[in-house]
């Protein structure tokens, strides 16, 4: 690992819970793995991966008012929803206090939580990498995921939404958002 990494990461370890930096540790190596198997930059997963989760623990006031004052655009259900936020704010926070300029790094920060339709590879890589790293607690479906994560990344995308969408109706979610599903209608046919 570089030692641009390692500085991140003592960083990151002063703001964020143990916890929290735990599961970036794991997302950034399971990106890094994913991005080997994919032919994707190693260090772009890696950074993508430690900084992901960057602003997770903000405040929603916080959240919510960093997107404003950078015209990041919140719809009204991530306004309802402000947790949603955190991967828009961190990919700002990512830009501005770690210098990251890369689309390839941001652009996974801001999608890691819902995806998008046509996710570029990098993004996928973090998404994926983000639902399947080891310290994530065992759901159904989770080991069928992580095998096929080396396989079909495409295929891996849609199964993740679709155990998503499964668990928040099994909530009884009625409002999940755009973003969710177009992430779905995007990807459903890989099922």
């Amino acid at each position: 690992m570089n030692r641009g990494i390692q500085n991140i990461i003592d960083d990151l370890s002063k703001h964020m819970s143990d916890k929290r930096l735990r599961h970036s540790i794991g997302v950034m190596y399971t990106a890094g793995c994913l991005a080997m198997r994919y032919g994707a930059s190693v260090e772009d997963a890696y950074l993508a991966g430690i900084l992901h989760d960057c602003a997770k623990e903000y405040s929603n006031d916080k959240l919510i008012s960093i997107c404003r004052k950078n015209n990041l655009g919140i719809t009204d259900y991530e306004l309802s929803n402000p947790f949603l936020l955190h991967g828009k704010a961190g990919a700002y926070v990512a830009e501005e206090k770690y210098g990251i300029k890369s689309p390839d790094i941001l652009g996974p920060i801001i999608f890691h939580t819902t995806g998008r339709a046509g996710m570029t590879l990098p993004e996928q890589i973090v998404f994926v990498a983000d639902f399947i790293e080891p310290n994530r607690k065992m759901i159904e479906g989770l080991e069928h995921i992580r095998h096929t994560a080396f396989i079909d990344i495409d295929k891996t995308c849609a199964l993740i939404v679709d155990n998503c969408l499964k668990y928040l109706k099994g909530k009884g979610c009625v409002d999940m958002g755009d973003d969710i599903l177009k992430t779905y209608d995007y990807y459903k046919n890989m099922l």
